[in-house]
């Protein structure tokens, strides 16, 4: 799974979350037209011709269609407002969408290979396929390969990894095209059980892809921090922050395609508890305008001169 392909760009000051759920929808609106068309024509066309590998294709894009509506009830769920019960949003939607999403391919690729496999243990029932099914595995390549780029260009635009995943997911049919012309080229050329090996392949891809999603989007719902390269930009837009002198202890957590961060500031402890405060402020909305932020949580740490003797620092006396 591809979700680094978010990491070209740290900062996203472009689209605001309305943004990038229209276009997460058209997008995926998109892709359900294609995935329709894709399963009827392969479906249809794997039991005319007889091609196991074309059937299982077909699955594969009934997968996506499927995986496509889960998209889009996450997509109008997460963004939904902060209520009493969800303080931060409703963001994560699209990391149970992410989950949801893995668990469908995984059980869909077991079914595939246990079908696979059934046919392999009696090859000479594997029929021979007719040609037919080579020119509708060499249109659902080249549609999926189309679907896969533009969906990808959308997601890296709008920084959305639950677009990410479903791009990938349509890059997985792809490939699962191309092997399953191979194996129905095998098949024509006097090498019939290639059907089903090119029908085993194809349930592996599928269960592995789905085992790599539902797995990030578990550890994401177990407050997985972001890249490191991400922390490093949050960090350099606080000590960037006027009156900041130092950063230290910043930590993270993605809420969906969004980000909670908690960070320890230090500024000049002679100036006021007011003074601080505003340095804090500024500091925040400064993150939240350049980066993927959800909320900042600032904690004010006291920083002396080192060339300020101790005694000359004013202090304020405590309130109880």
């Amino acid at each position: 799974m591809k979700f680094n392909d978010l990491a070209d760009d740290s900062e996203d000051t472009e689209h605001s979350p309305a943004q990038r759920a229209a276009a997460a929808s058209r997008s995926t609106w998109v892709s359900v037209g294609v995935n329709i068309l894709l399963t009827v024509g392969q479906i249809s066309a794997g039991i005319l011709s007889r091609s196991q590998g074309l059937i299982a294709d077909g699955i594969h894009s009934l997968s996506d269609l499927v995986a496509d509506f889960v998209v889009l009830f996450a997509g109008y769920h997460s963004k939904k407002d902060a209520d009493e019960d969800h303080p931060y949003g409703h963001q994560r939607f699209e990391t149970a969408a992410s989950l949801a999403l893995g668990v469908i391919l995984l059980v869909v690729g077991a079914g595939m290979l246990w079908s696979a496999i059934a046919k392999l243990q009696s090859p000479e029932s594997v029929p021979q396929v007719h040609a037919s099914a080579l020119w509708v595995v060499g249109i659902a390549l080249m549609a999926k390969e189309s679907l896969f780029r533009y969906m990808l260009a959308v997601a890296k635009r709008v920084k959305s990894s639950m677009l990410v995943a479903n791009a990938w997911h349509a890059r997985s049919d792809a490939a699962s095209s191309l092997v399953v012309g191979i194996g129905i080229i095998g098949n024509l050329a006097g090498y019939p059980i290639l059907d089903p090996i090119a029908a085993l392949i194809v349930g592996f891809m599928v269960a592995k892809m789905g085992w790599e999603f539902g797995w990030d989007a578990l550890h994401d719902l177990m407050d997985r921090a972001v890249d490191e390269q991400e922390v490093e930009a949050i960090r350099r837009t606080l000590i960037e922050t006027p009156g900041v002198s130092d950063v230290h202890d910043v930590r993270t957590r993605k809420m969906g395609d969004m980000i909670v961060v908690d960070a320890h500031i230090e500024v000049d402890a002679s100036i006021s508890v007011e003074a601080g405060h505003d340095i804090a402020v500024q500091a925040r909305q400064r993150v939240l305008r350049r980066h993927r932020v959800l909320n900042l949580m600032t904690h004010v740490d006291p920083w002396r001169r080192p060339d300020l003797d101790h005694a000359q620092v004013v202090k304020s006396p405590a309130t109880h």
